[in-house]
């Protein structure tokens, strides 16, 4: 299969459909709630094909977006050129094409997530000429019934890294890795993760990992939808579900989707110094992520489900602090490549934080847009920025002399913390109010202050609220 077709004008496009035998042209697309949509084109003739790559569509945008009102709903999608793929589940031939929302005026909507990173993005740029890379590690359940016994059962929650036969969907993921790359996005490498899951019905869950190579914050936010589009028909194909859900069962592992972090200026990552130590320039960067960490779980833990991961633990962050290598801190120093000499070989992308708090219900484009302005919060207040990472440092006296603060517990309160830093958010129109205000309301509306403290010993509903989710987001 292709991979990734490389257009740059559009009658290269134009050609390549006609001389492919293309029969019907998606226009693809992630709205709200970062689910893949597509609008599909059969394709008539050359003037036909002409007619969509230059104007695109109109499309409601109110059924898109919950801040869109409905009596001024009409925006345009129009097709990138520049990404485009073969359709890898159609039967008959078919070209996608991702697509940017356009308002009425043709100019880039402005509310639009995908161009509040962008602003974002810009305002790190232009300050200190900084661009921020990100890889993500999409952690998700496959899940099937079993109609006879598993011949190679393992242990419950002793999955990671396990290999066939124990591991049932080996060859599963294998194909979402060959098909992520035939579509043009690159990976790190995947693998079984830690849960397994027997439940009640004959209902077996395997839990998976794939992470990616990093990206810029835009494309990996886009990477993260159109992989879970293509997880979900490979596991349609194979007669299996799939789960993203950041908890599935209360007493096995969660799903997180981590966030490694670079900054690169110059060509050069500055997350690290030239004798392989954490930069000053890392330390403040993650002194203001630490500082809007509670806000920023607003758009990185969505539901009230993302909450119930951090109450469970098993490897899930809850205290606000950073550490090298701790698994339960909200920002980790992996591990880096530092007996490697510079030269040889040595990719300083390799580099990175790890920010462990957002799940793959999160609003990726939100998230990374937060990030980057707590990242630019960070360089531009230096001084306060050290001292919350030396205070907040588990490793260090910091840590050990204070009480760490914690997370937010619920939709509700992480909604709180966003009132209170909506000024940062929307300071030089990055984030609009409009956006900020329907996001706090939607949180609220979950109602789910003490949902957990209520739920406790009732593990009927419990299981009732989990399946809610199971194929959200």
């Amino acid at each position: 299969m292709q991979r990734m077709l490389n257009f740059s004008e559009k009658e290269e496009i134009v050609r390549f459909i006609l001389d492919n035998g293309i029969k019907i042209l998606n226009l693809c697309h992630i709205p709200e709630d970062e689910r893949l949509r597509t609008l599909s084109f059969s394709l008539k003739d050359e003037k036909r094909i002409n007619e969509i790559l230059e104007f695109g569509e109109r499309v409601d945008g109110s059924n898109l977006f919950s801040f869109i009102e409905p009596g001024k709903s009409d925006i345009y999608i129009m097709p990138r050129i520049s990404r485009a793929f073969i359709n890898p589940f159609s039967t008959i031939p078919t070209l996608n094409i991702l697509c940017d929302y356009l308002d009425e005026h043709g100019k880039p909507l402005d509310i639009a997530p995908k161009n509040v990173l962008a602003r974002a993005e810009e305002k790190l740029r232009s300050s200190y000429s900084v661009v921020l890379k990100a890889l993500a590690e999409l952690e998700f359940y496959i899940i099937s019934k079993q109609e006879s016994e598993i011949v190679f059962p393992g242990m419950p929650d002793k999955n990671y890294h396990e290999s066939a036969p124990f591991a049932k969907f080996e060859d599963l993921r294998n194909e979402v890795l060959v098909t992520l790359s035939n579509v043009g996005i690159d990976t790190k490498y995947g693998h079984s993760e830690v849960g397994r899951v027997f439940s009640k019905g004959g209902i077996f869950m395997e839990q998976q990992e794939v992470e990616f190579m990093p990206q810029n914050l835009a494309e990996m936010a886009e990477t993260i939808a159109t992989a879970k589009w293509i997880i979900r028909n490979i596991c349609l194909k194979h007669g299996v579900s799939v789960s993203f859900s950041p908890k599935i069962s209360l007493e096995h592992a969660g799903t997180g989707m981590h966030i490694h972090l670079c900054a690169v200026r110059n060509g050069e990552n500055i997350v690290a110094n030239p004798n392989g130590t954490l930069s000053a320039e890392a330390l403040k960067m993650i002194g203001g992520i630490l500082k809007f960490a509670p806000s920023l779980s607003v758009f990185g833990n969505t539901t009230p489900v993302s909450y119930l991961r951090f109450i469970a633990r098993k490897e899930s962050p809850m205290h606000i602090c950073w550490s090298a290598r701790n698994r339960l801190a909200l920002i980790r120093i992996p591990l880096w490549w530092n007996f490697i000499k510079k030269g040889e070989g040595k990719d300083n992308l390799k580099e990175t934080f790890e920010y462990r708090a957002p799940d793959p219900f999160a609003d990726a484009y939100l998230l990374f847009a937060g990030i980057a302005l707590a990242v630019n919060y960070g360089l531009e207040n230096p001084e306060e920025a050290l001292k919350i990472a030396e205070d907040l440092h588990i490793e260090g006296a910091g840590g050990k002399r204070k009480r760490l603060k914690v997370l937010p517990r619920s939709c509700s309160e992480a909604a709180k913390k966003l009132r209170r830093d909506r000024r940062f958010y929307e300071a030089n129109g990055v984030f609009p109010k409009k956006l900020v205000d329907k996001t706090i309301d939607k949180l609220r509306a979950y109602k789910d202050k003490d949902l957990w403290k209520n739920l406790a010993s009732k593990p009927k509903k419990i299981e009732k609220v989990l399946g809610q989710y199971l194929h959200y987001g």
